[in-house]
């Protein structure tokens, strides 16, 4: 969705004009980045070894900063994230990190299913980037757990189910997301054990 807002850039009573977009396959998009070419309009359900494997980089991070421009016809908002620990990809100490949707010139679009991420807060980001593009989370909000801020020495991570129509890998049928949750540890030791046997099977 599309939106212009006011010169006073306020939502509500101030919109001078709305224009919607159909975006719905842009929004399928993010997915499927990390496995191939667009098949459909919804998203095929990913595995956290099938992540780990697909992914460009993984890490973990706090997010310090986010900024939106436009890419083309689409908004992206960039995050800034410092990175803490990684578990995949090369060494940068910072990673901008890009979300379709997001205000600006004036101008807000939206689109379904696209992660947002809160400044000051710590996530482990499962990555995807191509050959040109910015770098992005996998498969909408599946490649991304928010990690609990009670500053335990083993935090608690979390992957919100997603609310996208989801098809299983293989059979195509519909199937509903699951929530994930489970020690960091535990999150570390899977991404490990999968990227050893993605590395043995090649």
């Amino acid at each position: 969705m599309l939106t212009r807002l006011s010169s006073a850039g306020s939502v509500g009573s101030a919109i001078a004009h709305c224009t919607t977009v159909k975006l719905r396959l842009l929004s399928a998009l993010w997915l499927v980045l990390s496995v191939g070419p667009l098949r459909s309009a919804t998203l095929e359900q990913l595995s956290l070894d099938e992540m780990a494997v697909k992914s460009t980089a993984i890490v973990r991070g706090k997010v310090t900063g986010a900024y939106a421009a436009f890419s083309g016809r689409m908004i992206y908002t960039h995050y800034t994230v410092q990175v803490s620990e990684r578990f995949k990809g090369a060494g940068e100490s910072t990673v901008d990190v890009a979300a379709p949707g997001g205000v600006a010139n004036g101008l807000r679009q939206t689109f379904e299913g696209a992660p947002v991420f809160h400044t000051g807060e710590e996530y482990v980001f499962f990555l995807w980037r191509g050959e040109t593009g910015p770098t992005q989370v996998v498969g909408l909000t599946q490649g991304l757990f928010a990690i609990d801020p009670g500053g335990s020495r083993d935090p608690a991570v979390t992957r919100a189910a997603s609310r996208e129509t989801m098809l299983a890998a293989g059979t195509g049928r519909p199937v509903k997301d699951q929530t994930l949750v489970m020690p960091l540890s535990q999150l570390r030791g899977r991404i490990a054990a999968a990227l050893a046997a993605g590395s043995g099977a090649k």
